[in-house]
């Protein structure tokens, strides 16, 4: 029970960044955040999960779905609802044959509602059904405070989400190169179709990539706008700068939302640095079994962020492993990697094994720094009962 007990708490810490104190910024969106992407620390919040409309910027979960279930080469042949959506859309005609990619792009660059709704139907069959999916993902990546009514964010009481829910869905997001791709485009251009003779052209609404010299900001590469008259200003925001990329969410904000993220975006940029303190591909432990040795890999990179007046060469690194394990398959967390500093835990990492151990025979019990091999209980127990069944049988035989 202690042992598993230790994993969920390994499991917690390693998945809930710390939050550094806020500084003196404020900014006018009653939900905010701004996280190192490499890392997941949070380096600013402002009511980082209450409950608001995203209005469109919940076009990143429709086009994080869109990626995961369908091809960007699928032909999707318009029904008869998107053509009449509300709001932002590229007037799409029933029967017009577009490409999921086209389609996406017109999402995430014109935040185009009618392209919400005919990628929702052509994923889920309906807009409705979508929904639910885009529940499910939430729920998946660990969005307590979310849920959706739509693919494009048009205002609905039962539709919300928060700033760090946001986040969370755009980090899944970021790990598919065409999302990253398609954000950071300042235009795109579909061409004539079966049923629109003319080209169109989608300008991104993002400003701090196709703004004036007032707003953008050159180390700007998404991510997505959002407006309605009840959920205001939405925003996410991404930018890259010396390696590092940091996210800003805001909801609920005023116009002047642009100034709130560049602001957000120097704070981070120029208060903290960010760096990897652990590979993935990089042993950082070898386990001993009698005369064989088995590396200890971290299951993912690991960065770490501090203030740029911190040094890093006061983190302490330490290892716990489990204390009895019996074969071992490549992928098994083998215990973890816990990362202090003024031994304060940052993160606790789990460690892997990338081989195979096959051990029938015996149990593997932690000691003195390596593993030793013990006859394992369950060939003892059967070795038992082997030998009272060969007593017994040979009792009956000296009766007879």
């Amino acid at each position: 029970m202690k042992k598993i007990l230790s994993f969920i708490i390994c499991a917690f810490l390693f998945f809930n960044p710390i939050i550094y104190a806020n500084s003196n910024i404020d900014v006018n969106a009653e939900g905010a955040i701004l996280v190192d992407l490499n890392s997941g620390e949070i380096l600013y919040e402002k009511n980082k999960d209450l409950k608001l409309a995203p209005a469109s910027t919940t076009k990143i979960m429709t086009a994080l779905l869109t990626i995961e279930k369908a091809n960007l080469n699928d032909k999707v042949i318009i029904g008869k609802k998107p053509p009449f959506a509300d709001g932002s859309k590229i007037y799409l005609l029933e029967g017009e044959e577009l490409t999921v990619e086209q389609l996406l792009n017109a999402l995430l660059i014109e935040s185009a509602n009618d392209a919400a709704q005919a990628l929702a139907e052509y994923i889920s069959g309906s807009e409705e059904e979508f929904s639910n999916l885009m529940n499910k993902r939430a729920q998946e990546l660990g969005c307590k405070n979310t849920h959706f009514s739509n693919a494009s964010g048009l205002y609905d009481d039962n539709h919300y989400t928060s700033a760090y829910d946001l986040y969370l869905i755009t980090k899944k997001a970021f790990e598919y190169p065409i999302f990253r791709e398609i954000i950071s485009k300042k235009k795109y251009i579909i061409p004539p179709t079966n049923k629109q003779p003319q080209a169109r052209y989608l300008y991104n609404h993002n400003k701090l990539l196709n703004g004036n010299k007032k707003y953008n900001y050159k180390w700007a590469n998404g991510v997505k706008t959002g407006y309605t008259i009840k959920a205001k200003h939405t925003f996410v925001g991404s930018a890259t700068k010396d390696g590092r990329t940091l996210i800003v969410v805001v909801l609920k904000s005023d116009s002047n939302y642009y100034n709130d993220v560049i602001k957000l975006f120097e704070y981070g940029f120029n208060e903290f640095e960010t760096k990897l303190i652990l590979d993935k591909n990089t042993a950082v432990y070898n386990i001993t079994i009698g005369n064989t040795s088995i590396p200890l890999y971290p299951k993912e990179d690991v960065y770490i962020t501090l203030k740029k007046n911190e040094s890093f060469s006061g983190l302490e690194k330490r290892i716990n492993l489990m204390s009895n394990i019996k074969s071992i398959k490549k992928g098994n967390v083998l215990g973890s990697i816990d990362i202090y500093k003024n031994n304060v835990l940052l993160k606790s990492v789990p460690l892997v094994s990338n081989t195979n151990y096959d051990n029938h025979l015996y149990d593997l019990k932690y000691q003195d720094g390596k593993y030793e091999r013990q006859i394992s209980k369950k060939w003892l127990i059967l070795g038992f009962m082997f030998m009272v069944a060969g007593l017994l049988g040979y009792k009956k035989i000296v009766k007879k």
